[in-house]
């Protein structure tokens, strides 16, 4: 951080600026305040000469625009942005992004000042980036610009900056002769084959970033420079130094297949169960670098706006008659590093001096043990990295043997004219390729070919010192064939150069950064839905948000009333949402502990308390009627009622239990009376809920202590219901008949007469079962999902699952059936024939159960929920819609959630909930 220079701008829409913070060759980042509000900003302003490339411009915007879309839990929002669109080219007004200052080191920063991270801090850098990829990835979108540089350390968790241009042009550097060598994050050994990049590319990245902050190096840097493309590529990652309990997911995400490397969403769950801020509570960083954080702080405070006499310049209007730094005096305001904080010097961007010229815009890397090019006059101690500053003493680095490994050569003359560089950020001149390059043979990915490991002359490895994010070589593609028209060519080697600043291109594939439109590969099983013509986005904005008062207990059951009300229950109360405002209208102690909220009519809500059924008024709360089970059942003295099995219209079916003595027979003559037994006696019940009268009761066999069997309904038809008993309410007796099998049992519909029991297959006990008015049974049978002839046991067809997963409860809707599996597969089945009809992936790990699913009122779409996301899919073909995660508070003082969602649907509108928190989300 340094004092203004007389040709910066002092003005930034609302901002006045105090201080640079750092530099790049294509941004400068400046400290500004609103002196009107006392609001704190970090500057971010395009360099006028990239700013001049339309395509620059453009991504610049739209990268602006998406980060705003993101902004929230561990990525600080944009304030303003300075929008020259429109703006006549020589008018010269700079790009800018304004947000809010976060007091923060750059992760090369910290840990050259501090050394490794230690685990709990790994753990919560780890979790909070891939809580942030996780939304990206949520949104179609790939991050890219993942460095040490642009990943900050906070003090109460990680931040995020820079994405797209501000991720890989504004971390470029000018080097020697004016080329500007762009340092774009890590290499993954896609890009290095010329292909795409995915989500997958950024967990890759994370894993290196990871290893890196583990052990203060990257995995693949050992050997000879020149050979690092290829070990990225092929060999396996150096972990010994890697703490052992995150050795195998940092592995798992530096796998070479990308298939095979976990999704965000699972490796922010391994890493932090209670997220990021959750496990950041009381502090996460070492003493230093909490220091380190606590001085820059302070340090920006102080920064007091400059004194009248400055000139107040607005963007872009600067001085051109400003003389060279190196010839003016010292500026006393000038914010210097404490004594001591340099290091030795690092191996610079400039190749040796005798090195043969290319043809190729690629430059080789300057070997191990060259001496350093002289650098340009004014430009500093060449070991300085002046984009970042240090602020404390901290004697030695760790080992550091990261080599800037490529500059890339811009065409020249491809910009507008831009003003005369600084001498100490020498501009970087837009140089035309003296000749093309030849493409190489090898696939193709829908372009060129790309060029051999071999033409990469080195990849990524440790950071060379604060903010120095490692220089990647990556091929361009090859120069296009003369053209008659020297306008259409002119414009092509614009948009490539604006590429390799603002996005860049690989090989014959493109990077697609963050907040691109281009459409998604499709990559789950056939068949597939029809291509989509935008990508796959965020949940819409919520209708309403209500979140459960943190006083009263979590909720335990919520349930829709009439599609009015959302009646929540807890272990104090029970309590009603309008589910028009989201706001809630009253709460009741009376339906303490409840269950369900059916419809009684059309004017009671109807709540089954462990003691007695409640009928409450929906516009106050108030009890209308009460029936307490003594005195319903009063030939059953000390019912215990189980949970509601189900329900049809007016009608309730559930279970329950109470206790008998059953006294010893009376004794042989000369024999001792035995003692008295108490059993057990269980009961299925139907109760009416309008009539409020038992409709009927059959016996049933008690379940595991204390008795009450737990039943679930999964078929309603005309004559009778099809029940289900879950496995762990069985007696030992009843497990060891059943032999590992499920069964299903029919009861009449009007009398409460057990008709039959029946396995199904080799269905087991716990097996998903759901069945259909047609007297067609389905149930997850091994890995596969079967239909059967509820009556006969007749199995109609079967459905292949994933291996190693296995089917939940399968939803029916229509003529079809939605699926879902352990392995986060939906699918959509025809009920008739079993045709797969489409099977789609969540995105999401596969670990607990399968997600549970509920269709939309129009059942145009369907929503899939579990314990890490809700996901959204066009209930005709699969198309994904959204997916929403809430990460929770990032107040490292906040309340840690490990609840699952669970949704409701009613109208246009469905409510996802996660623990105390309820969004009402609009769908079709």
């Amino acid at each position: 951080m340094e004092a203004l220079r007389q040709d910066d701008p002092r003005r930034f829409g609302r901002f006045t600026a105090l201080a640079r913070f750092d530099e790049g060759a294509s941004a400068v980042r400046y400290v500004a305040r609103d002196l009107a509000s006392g609001e704190t900003a970090l500057i971010t302003a395009a360099r006028s000469e990239l700013a001049a490339v339309p395509v620059f411009s453009r991504r610049f915007r739209a990268e602006a625009r998406t980060a705003e879309r993101l902004a929230g839990g561990w990525v600080t929002p944009p304030l303003d942005t300075g929008d020259p669109a429109g703006t006549p080219a020589d008018a010269a007004e700079p790009l800018w992004t304004a947000a809010g200052y976060v007091p923060a080191l750059p992760l090369a920063e910290a840990v050259s000042i501090a050394g490794p991270l230690p685990e709990r801090a790994l753990r919560i850098l780890g979790a909070g980036i891939a809580e942030i990829l996780s939304r990206v990835h949520a949104a179609g979108s790939v991050l890219q610009g993942l460095a040490p540089g642009t990943v900050l350390l906070a003090a109460d968790g990680p931040r995020l900056t820079a994405f797209g241009p501000l991720g890989a042009a504004a971390s470029a550097e000018a080097g020697p002769g004016g080329q500007l060598s762009v340092r774009l994050g890590y290499l993954t050994p896609e890009q290095i084959e010329g292909k795409e990049v995915s989500a997958a590319s950024d967990l890759f990245v994370l894993g290196l970033l990871l290893a890196y902050a583990a052990t203060g190096t990257t995995p693949f840097t050992e050997g000879p420079a020149e050979e690092a493309s290829r070990r990225i590529a092929e060999d396996e990652p150096e972990l010994g130094s890697v703490p052992e309990e995150l050795r195998g997911l940092i592995a798992n995400c530096l796998a070479k297949d990308p298939d095979q490397r976990p999704t965000a969403g699972a490796v922010a769950a391994e890493l932090a169960l209670e997220g990021a801020a959750g496990l950041a509570r009381g502090g996460w960083l070492p003493e230093p670098l909490a220091a380190a954080v606590a001085d820059q702080e302070a340090r920006v405070l102080a920064l007091e706006a400059p004194e009248e006499g400055d000139a107040a310049r607005e963007p872009g209007k600067a001085d051109a008659s400003a003389a060279p730094e190196d010839a003016r005096p010292e500026d006393p305001r000038t914010l210097r590093e404490p004594e001591g904080a340099r290091t030795a010097p690092e191996p610079g961007d400039a190749r040796p001096t005798d090195a043969p010229a290319l043809q190729n815009p690629i430059d080789a890397p300057a070997p191990s043990g060259v001496a350093d090019a002289p650098a340009p006059a004014g430009s500093g101690d060449a070991g300085e990295d002046r984009g970042t500053t240090r602020f404390l003493d901290t004697g030695p680095r760790p080992p550091q043997n990261d080599r800037p490994t490529t500059q890339l050569a811009l065409p020249h003359g491809l910009t507008a004219p831009a003003p005369a560089a600084h001498p100490a950020q020498p501009a970087a001149p837009l140089a035309l390729p003296a000749a093309p390059v030849t493409p190489q043979p090898g696939p193709t990915h829908g372009g060129p070919a790309p060029y051999p490991a071999a033409a990469l002359p080195a990849g990524p490895a440790a950071p060379g010192g604060p903010g120095r994010g490692p220089m990647v070589s990556l091929p361009l593609p090859p120069a296009p064939a003369p053209a008659p028209d020297p306008a259409a060519s002119r414009r092509t080697l614009l948009t490539i150069a604006a590429a390799a600043v603002g996005g860049l291109i690989v090989g014959g594939g493109s990077v697609a950064a963050l907040g691109s439109g281009d459409t998604a590969r499709a990559t789950d099983d056939k068949p597939a839905p029809k291509p989509r013509r935008t990508l796959p986005g965020q949940a819409p904005e919520p209708r309403w948000i209500y979140t459960h008062p943190a006083s009263e207990s979590s909720p335990l059951t919520t349930a829709l009333w009439q599609d009015k009300l959302l009646v929540v229950t807890s272990e104090s109360q029970a309590s009603a949402v309008d589910l028009r405002t989201g706001k809630r209208l009253w709460q009741r102690a009376d339906g303490a502990k409840g269950q369900a909220a059916l419809a009684a009519g059309a004017d009671l809500v109807f709540v089954a308390s462990p003691s007695e059924f409640l009928w409450l008024s929906p516009k106050n709360g108030k009890v209308v009627h009460r029936v307490r089970f003594t005195e319903a059942f009063d030939d059953l003295p000390g019912l215990t009622v189980g949970r509601l099995a189900g329900s049809s219209g007016p009608v309730i079916w559930f279970t329950g239990s109470h206790t008998v003595t059953v006294k010893a027979p009376k004794p042989k003559k000369g024999k001792k009376k035995g003692k008295d037994k108490e059993v057990v006696e269980a009961y299925f019940f139907a109760y009416d809920i309008v009539q409020r009268e038992e409709l009927w009761r059959t016996p049933v066999p008690a379940g595991r202590a204390p008795g009450t069997p737990a039943y679930r309904v999964v078929a309603e038809r005309s004559a009778d219901v099809l029940v289900r008993q879950d496995a762990a309410s069985l007696t030992a007796a009843e497990v060891k008949k059943a032999k590992g099998k499920g069964s299903v049992r029919s009861f009449d519909q009007k009398t409460g007469k057990l008709l039959w029991t029946r396995q199904y297959g080799a269905a087991s006990m716990e097996a998903a079962t759901a069945g259909d008015e047609d007297g067609t049974l389905y149930a997850a049978v091994g890995q596969d999902l079967q239909a059967f002839e509820a009556d006969t046991t007749k199995p109609l067809w079967r459905v292949e699952g994933s291996d190693g997963s296995w089917f939940g409860t399968p939803l029916i809707a229509g003529p079809l059936i939605h699926t879902t599996e352990r392995s986060r597969l939906v699918g959509a089945v025809e009920r008739e024939s079993g045709r797969l009809v489409w099977r789609r992936s969540t995105e999401v790990p596969g670990t607990g159960p399968a997600p549970s699913l509920t269709l939309s009122s129009s059942e145009k779409t369907l929503i899939a929920a579990d314990a890490i996301q809700v996901t959204a899919f066009s209930a005709a073909d699969g198309e994904r819609l959204w997916k929403f995660q809430d990460i929770g508070s990032a107040d490292p003082k906040g309340e840690t959630v490990r609840a699952s969602y669970r949704t409701l649907a009613f109208g246009r509108t469905v409510v996802v909930q996660r623990d105390r928190s309820f969004y009402a989300f609009p769908v079709a």
